[in-house]
C-alpha cells in the first residue's frame, strides 16, 4: 500500500515537472533566440533589383534585371487595394502577431504529425519574407527551423511597415517577375500606385501558385482565386459589399504577348549605358544590372524616336544593309541617340561603338584642318586631273575620283571639298606629310590604327562611328576636347548619390579660327555655288535642309558616311554590310546622307538652334569660286568664305571681265556688298 502510495506521489510530482521542465526549455530556448538575434544584429534585407535608366527628362526608357525581374518601389507606392489583398490571403493578423501566428502554426503541426509531412503551411508574410531572402523552399526540419531563427531576427530589428514592403517586393508572382512593381507591369502594363481594386485582388491571389493562378496560364483559375480574395476582404471587412460586387464584375485589361516581350526604345544605348556605368561604379556588368541602381543617361527620346524612324524609313524593308548612327551634343560629349543595327533581337553587336569601317571622304576634314595650320586657305588652288604619284619607296599610287571626272584646272580647297576630289587631297596629304594627318587627327580624339600612307587622306583607315562623331563634333564646338558619355547620374536602391558627372567645358585642342574657317568650308557640300565639273557631294539632300548644317559624305565600295553637325548637335550615320560586300545598289549609297537629313531636320524641327558663332581673328570675303579670287559684279557665281585675317586674296577675279569698254556697274557692285553682308549674317545669327 505505502509502494502504491508512493508511485502515485511520483505520478503527481511527475505531472507538474514535466511541464514545468518543457516551459523553462522553451523559454531559455526563446530567450537565447531573442539574445543571438538580437546580437547578431538586422540581418541584410539587400537582393537583386531592377536598374532603371531614364533619360534626359526623368522618363524611364528600360530597365536591367539579372535571373530575376524585381522592381523595388515603397510602400506608399503601392496601391492600397493591393496591400490589403496581399493581408486578406495571406496573414490576417500580420499587424497583430511577432512573425508567427500560434494558432495556425498549431492547426497546421498537428496536421502535419498525424501525416507525418510536411505538407501543411501557416506561414505568415514575415516567415515567407525569410524564406525568400535567405533559405530555399525545400521543406525540411532543419530549413523551418532557419526559418524560425530568420523570422525573429526580422521582427526583433525590423518595423511592420519595412517587413510588410519587403515582402511585397519579393515575392513571386510568376512569369519570372519578382515583386509588386515587376508583376503590375508585366501583367497590366502600369505601376503598382495605379492597380485598381480588381486588378490588385488578381495579383494577390497569384502567390499562392504563380503557374496554378496566372491569369496567361488558366484565366479560370485566376478568376476563381480573384474572387476568393474579394470574398475574404469583404469578410474582413476591408471593402464594402458594393466594391466587392463591382471589382468582381470587373473585366481586365491584361497586357498583351506583344507589349510583355517588345524590345526597349534604346536597346544598343542602354548596353552602351550598362558599361559605362559598370566601368563607374568598379562593378562587373551584372552587379550593375541586379544592383537596384537609377541611371540617369544623356538620350533624348524624341531623337532617339526620330532617328529610328528616319531609318526604318530610307532603308527598304527586307535589305539586309546595316546601320550605325549617333547623335551627341558637342557642348557636353553626351550621346543624345544611338543606333547600333536594325534589328537587336537578331543581333546585339553595336555597330557604331564597335564597328571598324573606312570613313572615305568623310575623313578629309582632319586632312583639311591640318592643312589650313600649314600655310593654306580656302582659296588655295591646286590641279584637278589624272595624276600618278611615285612614292619613296618606288611604288606608284594613282588615286581617281568618283566617276573618273576631273576639273583638268586648278580648284580652290572649297570646291575641292565641296566636290570631294580625290587627287587634290592626296596631294595635300603628301605635301603636309602623312605622318603630319596621322598627329592631327589624333587630336580628333582618333584611337584607331592609323597607317601614315598616301591614301590616308581618302579615309583608308578603318575607325568607328564614335570617333567620327566625337571629331566632328570637336569641330562643332569651337575646338574644344570631348569626352563622349551616356551617363550623367547613378543613384543606388536607398536614393543616396553614387556618380554625378560634372559638366566642364573640354580643353581647348584645336585653334578656334581654323576651325570656324573649316566648319564654313564643310557646309559648301550643300552650296551650288561651288558646283563645278560636278554637282556639290550635297546636291540630293540640300533641297531637304532649311537652315546651314556642315557635313561631308564618304564613299567606299562597302561603306557610305554621312557626319555632320550645327552648333547643338553632331551626327553621324553609316550604312554597309556586315561582311563587306560591295553595295551595288546606286540607292544604298544615298541611305546614309537621307536619314542624317532627316534627323537633322526633325531635331531642329521646333528649334531653330544656335548659329555658328565666330571668333576674332576671322573675315568673310566674297570670292569667286573658279579663279579663287575676289569676286567682281562680273562674276557668275561668287561664295563667303572666311579667312584667317591677314590670309585672304587681295587680287580681284580677272577670269570674268567686262566685254570691250565696259566700265563697272557701280550698283551692281552695291547690290554684290549687300548680297554678302546678307550671306554673313545668315551664316551667324
Amino acid at each position: 500500500m505505502r509502494n502504491l502510495l508512493r508511485l502515485n506521489g511520483n505520478k503527481k510530482r511527475m505531472a507538474y515537472l514535466v511541464p514545468l521542465a518543457v516551459f523553462v526549455v522553451s523559454m531559455t530556448l526563446l530567450v537565447g533566440v531573442y539574445t543571438v538575434s538580437f546580437l547578431l544584429g538586422p540581418p541584410p534585407l539587400t537582393n537583386d533589383q531592377n536598374t532603371v535608366y531614364y533619360d534626359t527628362n526623368g522618363d524611364v526608357i528600360g530597365e536591367e534585371h539579372g535571373a530575376e525581374n524585381r522592381h523595388w518601389v515603397s510602400l506608399d507606392d503601392m496601391s492600397p487595394h493591393l496591400v490589403k489583398a496581399t493581408l486578406a490571403v495571406e496573414d490576417q493578423h500580420f499587424y497583430e502577431h511577432n512573425g508567427f501566428d500560434l494558432k495556425r502554426i498549431a492547426g497546421a503541426l498537428l496536421s502535419d504529425l498525424k501525416s507525418f509531412s510536411l505538407k501543411e503551411g501557416a506561414s505568415t508574410l514575415t516567415q515567407q519574407y525569410a524564406r525568400n531572402l535567405y533559405l530555399s523552399h525545400e521543406k525540411t526540419w532543419v530549413r523551418k527551423l532557419k526559418e524560425a531563427f530568420y523570422t525573429v531576427r526580422l521582427e526583433v530589428h525590423y518595423s511592420k511597415k519595412e517587413i510588410l514592403e519587403g515582402y511585397l517586393n519579393t515575392i513571386y508572382y510568376g512569369h519570372g517577375a519578382y515583386g509588386v512593381e515587376a508583376a503590375s507591369k508585366h501583367f497590366f502594363d502600369k505601376s503598382a500606385d495605379s492597380l485598381t481594386l480588381a486588378e490588385s485582388a488578381m495579383l494577390a491571389s497569384i502567390p499562392k501558385g504563380p503557374a496554378y493562378y496566372s491569369p496567361f496560364n488558366n484565366r479560370e483559375n485566376a478568376k476563381k482565386r480573384q474572387r476568393h480574395t474579394l470574398n475574404v476582404m469583404l469578410e474582413d471587412g476591408a471593402i464594402t459589399e458594393q466594391e466587392h460586387n463591382l471589382a468582381s464584375r470587373k473585366k481586365l485589361a491584361f497586357t498583351d504577348a506583344e507589349e510583355r516581350e517588345r524590345v526597349p526604345l534604346a536597346p544598343y544605348f542602354q548596353d552602351t549605358v550598362l558599361k559605362e556605368a559598370a566601368s563607374l561604379l568598379g562593378l562587373d556588368a551584372e552587379k550593375v544590372r541586379s544592383g537596384g541602381y537609377h541611371i540617369h543617361t544623356t538620350l533624348d527620346k524624341q531623337l532617339q524616336q526620330q532617328m529610328k524612324q528616319s531609318a526604318s524609313t530610307v532603308i527598304q524593308s527586307g535589305s539586309e544593309i546595316q546601320l550605325g548612327a549617333m547623335a551627341m551634343d558637342p557642348a557636353t560629349g553626351g550621346v543624345r541617340a544611338l543606333i547600333g543595327g536594325r534589328d537587336y533581337n537578331n543581333s546585339q553587336f553595336n555597330r557604331a561603338i564597335k564597328a571598324e569601317r573606312m570613313p572615305g571622304s568623310a575623313f578629309k576634314p582632319f586632312l583639311y584642318y591640318a592643312a589650313l595650320k600649314n600655310g593654306y586657305t580656302p582659296a588655295t588652288m591646286l590641279m584637278s586631273k589624272p595624276t600618278a604619284f611615285r612614292l619613296e619607296n618606288g611604288k606608284v599610287y594613282q588615286p581617281s575620283n568618283y566617276n573618273g571626272y576631273y576639273a583638268d584646272e586648278p580648284i580652290t580647297l572649297a570646291q575641292a571639298l565641296a566636290l570631294s576630289d580625290n587627287v587634290y587631297a592626296v596631294k595635300t596629304n603628301l605635301y603636309l606629310g602623312p605622318e603630319k594627318l596621322v598627329k592631327t587627327a589624333r587630336k580628333f580624339g582618333f584611337d584607331s590604327k592609323l597607317p601614315a600612307v598616301p591614301s590616308l587622306a581618302l579615309g583608308s583607315a578603318a575607325v568607328t562611328v564614335e570617333e567620327m562623331v566625337t571629331g566632328y563634333g570637336m569641330l562643332a564646338n569651337g575646338g574644344h576636347q570631348i569626352e563622349g558619355h551616356t551617363v550623367t547620374k547613378i543613384t543606388n536602391r536607398h536614393g543616396r548619390t553614387v556618380f554625378e558627372r560634372e559638366q566642364e567645358e573640354g580643353k581647348q585642342v584645336l585653334d578656334p579660327q581654323t576651325s570656324f574657317v573649316l566648319t564654313h568650308l564643310l557646309t559648301g557640300m550643300f552650296d551650288h555655288s561651288l558646283d563645278g565639273y560636278m554637282s556639290v557631294t550635297g546636291s540630293g539632300i540640300a533641297d531637304d535642309l532649311s537652315r546651314a548644317y556642315a557635313g561631308k559624305s564618304g564613299t567606299t565600295n562597302a561603306d557610305s558616311w554621312m557626319v555632320g553637325y550645327s552648333p547643338s548637335l553632331t551626327v553621324g550615320v553609316w550604312t554597309g554590310y556586315d561582311d563587306n560586300r560591295q553595295m551595288m545598289k546606286v540607292n544604298e549609297h544615298t541611305y546614309a546622307k537621307q536619314i542624317w537629313a532627316s534627323v537633322m531636320e526633325g531635331a531642329h524641327k521646333e528649334n531653330a538652334g544656335k548659329k555658328f558663332k565666330m571668333p576674332s581673328g576671322v573675315t568673310g570675303i566674297q570670292v569667286d569660286p573658279e579663279s579663287g579670287k575676289r569676286a567682281t559684279p562680273y562674276c557668275d557665281t561668287s561664295r563667303l568664305m572666311y579667312f584667317e585675317k591677314g590670309t585672304g586674296p587681295e587680287e580681284y577675279c580677272d577670269v570674268h571681265m567686262p566685254d570691250g569698254d565696259q566700265k563697272p556697274d557701280k550698283d551692281k557692285e552695291k547690290e554684290q556688298d549687300k548680297g554678302m553682308l546678307k550671306k554673313v549674317f545668315d551664316f551667324l545669327f
